[in-house]
């Protein structure tokens, strides 16, 4: 009989959505991934689906309008990548695309280099594998 179980632990989540969302990325994996809550196909379509629990904006920055869409494409991508479904070396393609929805957004382009610098700088950690083991 196997006494190990497998867990994660988490974080409280501000924010839940409310319908499906879909976005056009330039991360094309090589199979297509579905897990329960994001599915990103060979085409690079990313579809984030409704109930996606995620936290926003992070450190010193504020959640506004400008921010919460690249949050949440963001957050679900550093999720992919925690769970091993991209490669770490995504993570460049992930961050540069938080910068360019924010300017999309109507984020100025200073504040969205300052943000990009910000998960370049710290946003590593957060895409490990954080899949823990007991007893």
């Amino acid at each position: 009989m196997d006494l190990t179980i497998s867990y994660k632990k988490r974080r409280k989540y501000k924010y839940t959505l409310f319908s499906d969302y879909e976005h056009c990325t330039t991360i094309y994996p090589s199979y297509p991934i579905v897990t329960r809550f994001i599915d990103l196909d060979m085409s690079g379509v990313l579809t984030i689906k409704r109930n996606y629990a995620w936290d926003g904006a992070s450190g010193p920055v504020f959640d506004t309008r400008r921010i919460m869409r690249g949050s949440l494409v963001h957050d679900a991508l550093y999720q992919l990548m925690r769970e091993e479904h991209l490669p770490q070396k995504a993570r460049e393609n992930v961050d540069w695309l938080l910068r360019e929805i924010c300017i999309e957004d109507g984020m100025p382009k200073f504040n969205a280099d300052l943000v990009y610098l910000a998960v370049d700088l710290f946003g590593g950690n957060f895409t490990k594998l954080d899949l823990l083991h007991a007893p």
